[in-house]
């Protein structure tokens, strides 16, 4: 299991997850309000400093007219910031960040023309890839154009880390006004995996919300990849005990990625939300029966892999209707589930009908 730590009176929880050898991966999640955020920021720096890491990788959950300050309270920043400000969010809150930062390996630099767009690093076991912030270039064009070409970016990106699309293990998708045009993006989606012959292999697993980043393009990307350098180290899709595939309702993910290194196994879980194995949504109109079955989902996905709740390291609650975020903490203290490195975002979930969604990771 990883070790996880709380610092400050910011609630910084800290999950330290061992990769191979002397590198380690911190994952840092920060809920905040605009008040808290500069000492919250100065907290961050400053842990990822006292273990001689580097932040290699960074999202924000907020309205896009507080980026200046970001970019301003973070120092030094160059690594790539995903800003999301969800679909349903009216940008004047902020609801927290969550940061990864690396110790024990040089970080190098992927650049998108003069941007930084992420970073790719190795142990003894793998190369790593993780890319924030990817947009098309072209912004006159259509939500299908822009799509297509943030995957085209990704597969560029990848090329500079000597890796392929093969090798990405979850991705992010946030799109504007994503209940206009879900369906259609999904059909671009499986067109690319097509032509990159995804299916044939392991298809990653992901999140799609609605969300806007700084610059208010109809799409905005970001992903992990893993290249293992030796056939011990494995990488696969994990089932939903409780769910049918999403390839099955035409969504083209994968509902978790595993990926087994020497000193850890790492669970991706996809974003998650109330959906009968049929693939129907559950519980239409009740948020608080939503996010029972969506736990329970993703508890059994947990168990499936000998975790538990003490395992998570990292996660992200999208609520349709930010007033009803307390139900979860209900859900969880009724549940006796022990406090939780959750983000929440105020986001359009990928159905008029879904209300809740989370996505999850562990470490055992």
């Amino acid at each position: 299991m990883s070790k996880k730590s709380t610092s400050g009176k910011e609630g910084l929880i800290i999950a330290e997850i061992p990769l191979a050898g002397k590198v380690t991966a911190y994952f840092i999640t920060a809920r905040m309000t605009e008040v808290d955020m500069p000492k919250a920021f100065e907290q961050i720096v400053a842990e990822v400093q006292k273990r001689n890491a580097q932040i290699a990788f960074q999202f924000f959950f907020g309205g896009r007219r507080f980026y200046p300050q970001i970019v301003s309270a973070m120092p030094q920043m160059d690594w790539p910031l995903t800003l999301l400000q969800g679909d349903a969010c009216n940008g004047e809150d902020i609801t927290g960040t969550q940061v990864i930062a690396i110790s024990g390996a040089a970080l190098h630099p992927i650049m998108d023309g003069e941007r930084k767009a992420g970073c790719w690093f190795e142990t003894s076991d793998a190369h790593y890839c993780l890319l924030g912030d990817l947009r098309a270039d072209d912004l006159s064009q259509s939500g299908e154009e822009q799509a297509y070409a943030v995957f085209e970016k990704m597969e560029s990106l990848l090329g500079q880390a000597d890796m392929l699309f093969t090798n990405v293990a979850r991705t992010w998708i946030y799109l504007k006004d994503l209940l206009t045009w879900y369906d259609e993006f999904n059909v671009v989606r499986t067109r690319f995996f097509n032509e990159r012959g995804i299916f044939g292999k392991m298809v990653p697993a992901s999140t799609g919300i609605g969300a806007g980043s700084a610059a208010g393009e109809m799409m905005v990307g970001a992903l992990l990849a893993v290249k293992p350098k030796h056939e011990k180290m494995k990488i696969c899709a994990v089932p939903s005990p409780l769910q049918c595939p999403a390839l099955d309702y035409k969504s083209s993910f994968s509902r978790a990625v595993e990926i087994k290194q020497a000193e850890s196994r790492l669970l991706l879980i996809s974003g998650t939300a109330s959906i009968e194995p049929s693939g129907a949504t559950a519980h239409i109109g009740d948020t608080k029966q939503q996010i029972t079955l969506t736990m329970e989902v993703v508890h059994e996905i947990l168990k499936s892999r000998e975790m538990d709740w003490m395992n998570v390291v990292r996660g992200i609650a999208y609520f349709k209707d930010i007033r009803e975020v307390a139900l979860l903490q209900e859900y969880c203290d009724q549940e006796h589930i022990p406090p939780l490195p959750i983000v929440v975002s105020h986001s359009d979930i990928c159905r008029h009908d879904l209300l809740f969604e989370i996505e999850l990771d562990a470490v055992n």
